[in-house]
């Protein structure tokens, strides 16, 4: 008998077939795909690339009628199984995770039989004094190459997540599968006294982790640098967390060549175990994430209300640290304020190392523009770099934002860039955060309206100039004025993929510097969508 998520899929393709809107064509094609629910997410299994391509082109349609079956909106993946069970829905019921993921029978390792190790918080926490920055080595010469490089690598913040690897390239084991961005390292990093803990912790982690047979080159290291394990480290969106990820996985290559160490973000790990789930290639997942010495997971709160990832991650957790590897986990919030983990988890991450990151003090984001300026070859006065600092105090993307405005401006009016150039462009662009909530869905409406265009329009597949233009102002905009990850932003434009909007954000920074026709949308927009947002519901 077919399974809810089954039933429910049918009942979707019923609305579909009588309203119309995909053909009968493509909705025969459709009823040969099998599905699964994995946490939520509704995993499509088609048999061939053209399956894919029918659903990726009809995303909004799909989603619409599978929000009428379910009463909800529902999340769904795409992955191709070649197999014959593929092509046919009833050949099989999909895997459940409950068979999949069964609790071992043995005891668990609980914390309370860990290594107890001293609180943070506390003056018996040593952390080793941090070696000076022009002593970190720079990053390993001839390193794998990026699929797209960053825009902005200042202040610690990370702004592009690696595409998700392909099924044959995640069966990888070696060191170069370990994806990290050999821009962001300890040098790179902007340290001030609002990450000064969470970087001499980042930095001890890179010395000696965990207490893996690594042969230490300094034998004097201090055994509580092995202690830190995990580390917690905890902060507000764009504060310098991912960068030191992948700051700790350069380092520790560097120190250790061979050393196996991956980083992922938690979006990452959750696509990767939906895709092994509905491919049946579990045991090449495990082995992906239990055989490193270091794992460096990202952004860990997205990973609560799972219930199925965070059990195959619960293991996982207990292996590497049974195993006594490294383990460094980033969240927006502390462990015990973490929402939809169980306690079991949230204990582990409390035996290592939490340390947190604030938001950058005023002579911090002076010396995150100042870096910024210079790799952008611009020699900016010291006032203008003050004053963007002193207006912008929150989020070092909207900062770094600030100074993109100003110096587009100056190019295209061929004028030099002096505080009253500054206070002129950045007018109707900065106000109190405290009084502004900007979403996508509010970016979304506002970008529409200003191009009389509809919010379905940014959503749909069309590759006309004029609608990929607007597509890519809006995806610019979600980028710089929220929080969104590169991921969640393609989510909302019709489920895209998350390079389309790193080449969205690339296509409107240039264009700003070189149109003023494009500067003046962005500009003109920003200042309506921080206007609405201010404005209180009538």
């Amino acid at each position: 008998m077919p399974d809810q998520a089954t039933m429910k899929w049918e009942a979707a393709l019923e609305l579909l077939a009588a309203s119309g809107e995909l053909g009968p064509g493509k909705v025969s094609v459709l009823r040969m795909t099998r599905v699964i629910d994995v946490d939520g997410v509704l995993v499509l299994v088609v048999g061939f690339a053209f399956a894919r391509t029918i659903i990726d082109l009809n995303r909004p349609a799909i989603s619409r009628a599978l929000a009428q079956v379910w009463g909800r909106d529902v999340a769904f993946e795409v992955t191709i199984d070649t197999s014959a069970e593929a092509i046919s829905p009833r050949s099989r019921p999909g895997p459940t995770l409950r068979q999949s993921f069964a609790r071992p029978t043995g005891p668990v390792p609980t914390p309370t039989s860990l290594p107890q190790q001293p609180s943070p918080m506390t003056p018996a926490t040593p952390v080793t004094p941090v070696t000076p920055l022009a002593a970190v080595p720079s990053p390993v010469p001839g390193a794998e190459p990026l699929t797209a490089v960053p825009p902005s690598d200042y202040g610690g913040y990370l702004s592009t997540p690696q595409p998700t690897a392909s099924p044959e390239s995640r069966t990888s084991l070696n060191p170069d599968a370990s994806r990290l961005n050999p821009r962001y390292t300890f040098d790179t990093y902007v340290q001030g006294a609002s990450n000064r803990l969470a970087r001499a912790a980042a930095f001890a982690v890179a010395e000696a982790p965990a207490r893996a047979n690594l042969n230490p080159l300094d034998l004097s290291l201090d055994d509580n640098q092995r202690a830190y394990n995990p580390l917690f480290i905890y902060g507000g969106s764009g504060l310098g967390k991912t960068h030191l990820l992948h700051a700790i996985g350069n380092y520790a290559r560097k120190l250790y060549p061979g050393i196996r160490v991956k980083y992922v973000s938690s979006e990452e790990f959750v696509s990767d175990f939906i895709a092994s789930v509905a491919d049946g290639h579990m045991d090449s997942f495990k082995d992906r994430y239990r055989k490193v010495d270091i794992l460096l997971l990202d952004d860990v709160q997205f990973l609560g209300g799972k219930e199925q990832t965070l059990e195959e991650f619960f293991h996982t957790f207990n292996a590497l640290y049974m195993e006594d590897k490294q383990i460094v986990l980033t969240s927006d919030q502390p462990p015990h304020e973490l929402k939809g983990f169980e306690e079991r988890l949230i204990s582990r991450f409390v035996v290592g190392l939490t340390t947190d990151v604030q938001p950058p003090d005023l002579e911090t984001r002076t010396a995150i523009l100042s870096r910024k300026a210079r790799a952008d070859g611009l020699d900016l006065p010291m006032d203008v770099l003050e004053y963007i600092a002193t207006r912008v105090t929150t989020n070092i993307r909207e900062l770094e934002g600030a100074l993109i405005r100003v110096s587009a401006f100056a190019s295209l009016n061929k004028q030099p860039i002096d505080r009253t150039l500054a206070e002129m462009v950045l007018k109707d662009i900065i106000s109190d955060p405290a009084g502004e909530e900007i979403t996508s869905a509010l970016i979304m409406a506002q970008t529409a309206d200003y191009f009389g265009m509809t919010i379905d329009d940014l959503c749909n597949e069309s590759r006309k100039k004029t609608f990929v233009h607007v597509r890519h102002v809006a995806m610019y905009l979600c980028r710089e004025l929220t929080d969104l990850s590169l991921p969640q932003i393609g989510r909302e434009f019709g489920g895209r993929d998350h390079t389309t909007v790193m080449s969205a954000n690339r296509k409107i920074r240039k264009q700003m510097a070189e149109r003023r026709s494009t500067f003046n949308e962005v500009t003109e927009l920003t200042s309506r969508i921080k206007q609405a947002a201010q404005t209180p519901p009538r």
